[in-house]
């Protein structure tokens, strides 16, 4: 009995230690597969890792930011979820209506700045003072286009400041390419009794216009005869008859097709080309009109010649005002803005007039000087005058036989109260035409042998020529804008 008992105890003690063992067996494979992670990751079991330290195992930190993100994808629910990309949508859109709200308020600062500029032009108080940052051009700069056989007569420059078209006493038109000075189209003239098969004109032109959007080109002839072109191509469009002698003056209200026409006959016709319409006669000159201008309102200026007047037709009300100042006959003008203008007769005086006033607001005598003997001077005859428009400067055209002034170039005084002299371009002949370019940055002359309404005297050393003159500006006032605001 007492055999048998300590045989079962000796068995007991041998399990427990093999399960001892066993357990003390698995302890070291757990810690050997421990100790090989953590070697793994780099470590020791030796280390000692501070609660403070941000390192942790890329094992189980990893598992725990896997763990801690599928929590998060499980806690959001498709509502959440809806609620978070609806509040994203609308940060957007937020974002969008600021950006356009900037936008906005931009474009209504810039509508404002044109707004005011065309209500102090409609007032005739837009000024840009360009005058005192003007250079005298390089003569060697200046570029002549040669094409018409007879004295150039009349030119106008395309909105754009791209082309020139000229016309002639040879009864051509002539489309010229500003920057590169060839010829873009000829419409050449006809022989006189060829108006039946001839598409153009067969009488000295004297006069011509351009409409503001550069969609139409009217022409006037001495043959009483206004032809209407399509700009672009250079197509004949219309022929407008009505006016009973040479037809001096066109030009197109600015912003529209309406156009007025001025004859020797006295008289101012008004015209709708895009409806081929004749609209209206104005009659009130004593004598023969020879030029005429006009800008955005519904009215028209024009030089009476020797009837010694100045008169602004407005249309809608038909009535005029008469203005007198010069001495002689009156043969340019040019609307300086829809208040001012300035004028050029033929005992070389040169005028700017207020509309406000019957009398200029200054005149400078013998504008060009005095040609002739020793107590038989006589002053230059002011053939052309030209504006750049809304600005303080002013052009003048004369005669010349010798390489004096022909062109010169005025400021205009605080007010238009004063005419100050700028700069001489020396140029030779008669000039017949002048036009600024829209930009300002040069001046187109017609230069003729003859004066354009007439053959009194020949100015043989002259050359039948357009000369393009570029406007050169000081280092200030090159940097300001464009527009001189």
């Amino acid at each position: 009995m007492a055999a048998s008992g300590a045989k079962k105890k000796q068995q007991q003690q041998q399990q427990r230690a093999a399960a001892a063992g066993g357990a003390g067996h698995r302890r070291r494979k757990v810690r050997d597969a421990e100790e090989k992670s953590w070697q793994k990751a780099g470590l020791k079991l030796n280390e000692e890792i501070s609660s403070d330290s941000d390192t942790e195992s890329p094992t189980f930190g990893g598992k725990r930011k896997k763990d801690n993100e599928a929590e998060e994808e499980i806690e959001e629910t498709a509502q959440e979820k809806k609620l978070r990309l609806a509040k994203l949508y609308l940060e957007q859109l937020r974002q969008q209506e600021e950006e356009k709200a900037e936008e906005a308020a931009l474009e209504k600062d810039l509508v404002a700045g044109r707004l005011k500029e065309d209500v102090l032009e409609q007032k005739g108080k837009l000024q840009r003072l360009i005058a005192k940052d003007l250079q005298p051009p390089d003569t060697a700069a200046i570029r002549v286009l040669r094409g018409h056989q007879l004295p150039i007569t009349c030119l106008v420059i395309s909105p754009d400041d791209k082309c020139i078209f000229s016309a002639a006493k040879d009864c051509s038109i002539i489309k010229w390419d500003v920057e590169s000075g060839k010829k873009l189209h000829v419409i050449p003239g006809g022989k006189k009794g060829t108006e039946a098969q001839h598409v153009g004109h067969t009488a000295h032109i004297l006069s011509m216009a351009i409409s503001s959007d550069g969609k139409y080109l009217a022409t006037g002839d001495r043959n009483r005869l206004i032809m209407i072109w399509e700009a672009v191509t250079c197509k004949h469009l219309y022929k407008f008859t009505g006016h009973r002698d040479a037809v001096t003056g066109l030009s197109f209200q600015k912003g529209t097709h309406q156009l007025y026409s001025a004859s020797h006959d006295r008289s101012v016709k008004v015209w709708n080309v895009a409806e081929n319409a004749y609209v209206e006669t104005l009659f009130g000159h004593q004598d023969a009109i020879t030029g005429l201008d006009s800008l955005s309102r519904e009215c028209c200026v024009t030089s009476g010649g020797r009837d010694g007047t100045v008169r602004v037709w407005k249309i809608p009300e038909e009535s005029q005002l008469v203005f007198y100042g010069h001495q002689g006959s009156i043969d340019c003008i040019q609307l300086i803005n829809e208040e001012h203008m300035v004028s050029g007769a033929d005992d070389g005086s040169v005028a700017l007039w207020g509309l406000s006033k019957k009398k200029p607001l200054t005149t400078v005598r013998q504008a060009h000087g005095n040609h002739g003997t020793q107590g038989l001077e006589q002053p230059y005859w002011i053939s052309s005058v030209a504006t750049l428009l809304n600005s303080d400067v002013v052009a003048t055209g004369a005669s010349r036989c010798s390489h004096s002034a022909s062109v010169r170039l005025w400021k205009c005084g605080e007010g238009f109260r004063r005419l100050e002299p700028l700069f001489d371009i020396p140029l030779i002949g008669f000039v017949n035409s002048l036009k600024f370019s829209n930009a300002g940055d040069f001046l187109v002359v017609g230069i003729g042998q003859e004066h354009r309404l007439g053959r009194w005297w020949r100015i043989r050393e002259a050359k039948n020529s357009i000369c393009v003159v570029p406007l050169q500006r000081s280092a200030a006032g090159r940097a300001q804008p464009a527009d001189g605001s």
